[in-house]
């Protein structure tokens, strides 16, 4: 006859006492347990299933009462008992399940420490712009505005080395859907930088960049070779007149122009920089493009514009200064006199003018081409050079470095004197094509 199973209550558990520590009691179907000391004096009894594996007989651990119930452990050894029937030994059974556990939790953990480890897109930017950007001019203000605006919404809560073509196709594809293609080149190019300081230092193991080039984005890019006409130059002075522009961005464009600067150079400069009486004004290298410094001799057309920004300038430090930065006193925005001469040829934008700007449209609108602060540039290198200037001293005043490296390291003169006559050529020619009231001038707006 089969003996009975679930012989023990847990009345008669409870009714155990200090007297029946070491007594063994059955509660059959093969589980069986020791009463054993148990916490604030009480007893406990710890319960072993019993079975045969082969021609040997061992002890399942099925746990202690009361810390389990008598139903959990009576449900333990009926786990048992089922493997047992299938062939499988119990306790070589739980040695694998606990092997299992512990390898899963140690992989969790492992798991978790990598995620730890593991940098966002954000991450990998902050770090780019610590170790690389702030190194740059304009602490790599331009970028990290591009960035905030297209990139970092996108994908930067997304782990770097989870990236792949395709997320940055979707990044340039949605900036080159509003119709800005040079924006998406430039993003290209230094999401190319910010993907290749992760490489280097292993932060992510492929660059998602590699196979994306300028024609799947924005395309290939065009020179612009944009300068001014005669008949547009004529026209300039009128234009400037009515366009309602602050008398500093006027003059700002007449220097650029008799100077061949570029504008960005004019608005970071400060008044130390500039000796009128000498007629000289050095542009450091810290405000260079290409971070060499150079000095600019003043035509009597440029230097009369360059009183005038003198004079209009309520700073002591900067030539054309802005609203203060954090009770920081600086010069006016980079882009200021781009946006105003812009803004003043929306016909030749897709996009409606700005409701805070000016009413004056399309007021410095000369041909059937939009025109650039830049092209101003452009423009007086071309008339210097019709004018007779040879084009190493018109690269000169440009600024420009030769590209010849040997010829850059061992021919060091400095073309002074014939950087000079070439602006006051320039000058004379400037006076001679504008009216001469340009140099009196008739600017209403100031502020």
């Amino acid at each position: 006859m089969a003996s009975k199973i679930d012989k023990l209550t847990v009345i008669e558990l409870k009714a155990l006492t200090l007297a029946d520590i070491g007594q063994t009691i059955k509660d059959g179907g093969g589980l069986w347990g020791v009463v054993r000391n148990g916490s604030a004096g009480g007893v406990s009894a710890a319960f072993w299933y019993r079975y045969r594996m082969g021609d040997k007989s061992r002890d399942f651990t099925c746990g202690t009462w009361p810390k389990l119930s008598l139903k959990a452990i009576r449900a333990a050894r009926d786990e048992a008992r089922k493997l047992v029937a299938n062939g499988v030994d119990p306790i070589e059974q739980a040695k694998t399940d606990k092997a299992q556990r512990e390898a899963k939790a140690e992989q969790a953990k492992a798991d978790a420490e990598a995620a730890s480890n593991r940098l966002l897109v954000r991450g990998l930017f902050d770090r780019w712009v610590a170790a690389d950007l702030v190194k740059r001019k304009d602490g790599g203000a331009e970028t990290i505005r591009g960035f905030k605006k297209d990139v970092l919404p996108a994908i930067g809560n997304r782990y770097a080395d989870e990236i792949r073509g395709a997320d940055i196709m979707a990044v340039l594809d949605s900036v080159v859907e509003r119709g800005a293609m040079r924006l998406a080149n430039r993003l290209l190019a230094e999401l190319r930088q910010m993907w290749g300081y992760g490489l280097v230092r292993e932060l992510v193991a492929i660059d998602c960049t590699a196979s994306i080039e300028k024609k799947h984005v924005g395309g290939k890019e065009v020179e612009r070779e944009r300068t001014l006409s005669d008949a547009e130059l004529k026209a300039l002075p009128s234009a400037l007149k009515t366009a309602d522009l602050l008398d500093g961005s006027v003059h700002a464009l007449y220097v650029a122009l008799g100077t061949l600067a570029r504008i960005g150079e004019l608005i970071q400069a400060k008044k130390a920089d500039i000796d009128l009486q000498a007629r000289i004004w050095r542009i450091p290298k810290g405000n260079s493009k290409n971070t060499d410094a150079n000095i600019v001799y003043l035509s009597d057309f440029a230097h009369w514009h360059m009183q005038k920004l003198m004079a209009l300038s309520k700073s002591d430090i900067w030539l054309m200064p802005g609203r203060s930065n954090d009770e920081q006193e600086t010069h006016v925005g980079l882009k200021s006199i781009t946006k105003q001469v812009s803004d003043r040829q929306i016909t030749f934008y897709d996009r409606p003018a700005h409701s805070k700007r000016t009413k004056q449209e399309n007021a410095l609108v000369l041909s059937d081409e939009k025109w650039t602060p830049h092209d101003l540039r452009r423009t007086g290198a071309t008339l210097m050079q019709s004018l007779g200037v040879l084009p190493v001293v018109v690269d000169k005043c440009l600024n420009h470095r030769d590209q010849n490296r040997i010829r850059r390291t061992y021919q060091r003169y400095d073309y002074a004197k014939e950087k000079q006559q070439a602006w006051e050529i320039l000058g004379v020619q400037l006076q001679a094509v504008f009216s001469p009231n340009v140099l009196i001038g008739d600017f209403k707006k100031t502020g």
